[in-house]
């Protein structure tokens, strides 16, 4: 049965320097598409490389909220460009992050809107973050246009989820499904199969019994078992369903 890693990392030294052998271990578990997630400039740019090298990877390009502050002027002329890459599928990873705050909340929220804009005249989906941030993306979500959004890592609560989800927003299921203080067990046990996608978030994140070890996209496997469990389903639904979801909102 199919699956896709909908969000990984793979420009980390530690997963492209082995990266045939981390492919070939998802093939294995049968993921057999990965999408690649830039988080500022040069790792959107690594991103697209990778995808352009290995034909089951796809691109992002975008500005993670914690490089907010550091973008340059030209910055959207610069992912203007390389969101016309055949192998880009999204901007992403864009968002608002008030945990660990690293950028000015002023900024991450310009920075964000702008790469929205960006995003909806490329007819492209965005990927965003959301750490204590629930109200800020909710209206930056309601206020400014956008062509399709998933919400990466999905944490928060059943009521905020609904919300996102009359937006025509879709959420994505992480190795925390797994912790035991995980906070999105309602969410996992109260959407329709067509409201989620999986992903590992490597190399963060990786699912218990592996959490402290190095992530990889191989783990969305454990992730369906745990989806199907809590929501005492098949496993073979779960691929099923999120691979068509994740399929339908990247065109992969």
């Amino acid at each position: 049965m199919a699956l896709i890693d909908t969000h990984a990392h793979l420009y980390y030294e530690n997963m492209e320097n082995v990266l045939s052998e981390v492919l070939s271990r998802a093939s294995s578990k049968g993921v057999n598409k990965i999408v690649c997630i830039g988080t500022d400039i040069d790792t959107s740019l690594k991103s697209v490389k990778i995808a352009e090298k290995y034909d089951n990877v796809f691109a992002t390009v975008g500005i993670h909220p914690h490089d907010a502050k550091d973008v340059s002027s030209d910055y959207i002329i610069q992912l203007e460009d390389l969101s016309k890459h055949e192998k880009v599928v999204a901007i992403g990873e864009i968002g608002i992050d008030t945990f660990r705050n690293l950028s000015p909340i002023n900024i991450q929220k310009r920075v964000m809107i702008e790469q929205m804009e960006l995003a909806a005249t490329q007819n492209l989906p965005i990927v965003f973050h959301n750490r204590d941030a629930d109200n800020d993306i909710l209206d930056i979500l309601t206020r400014h246009k956008f062509y399709k959004a998933l919400a990466h890592c999905y944490s928060s609560n059943l009521l905020f989820a609904k919300k996102l989800i009359s937006l025509n927003v879709l959420l994505s299921f992480s190795g925390n499904v797994t912790f035991k203080n995980a906070t999105n067990i309602e969410v996992i046990q109260n959407i329709s199969l067509n409201n989620f996608v999986l992903e590992t978030d490597c190399p963060f994140l990786a699912p218990h019994p592996f959490r402290g070890s190095k992530n990889e996209p191989f783990h969305v496997y454990t992730i369906a078992e745990k989806i199907a469990e809590i929501r005492s389903d098949s496993f073979e639904n779960i691929a099923e369903a999120t691979t068509r979801n994740a399929q339908n909102f990247f065109k992969i």
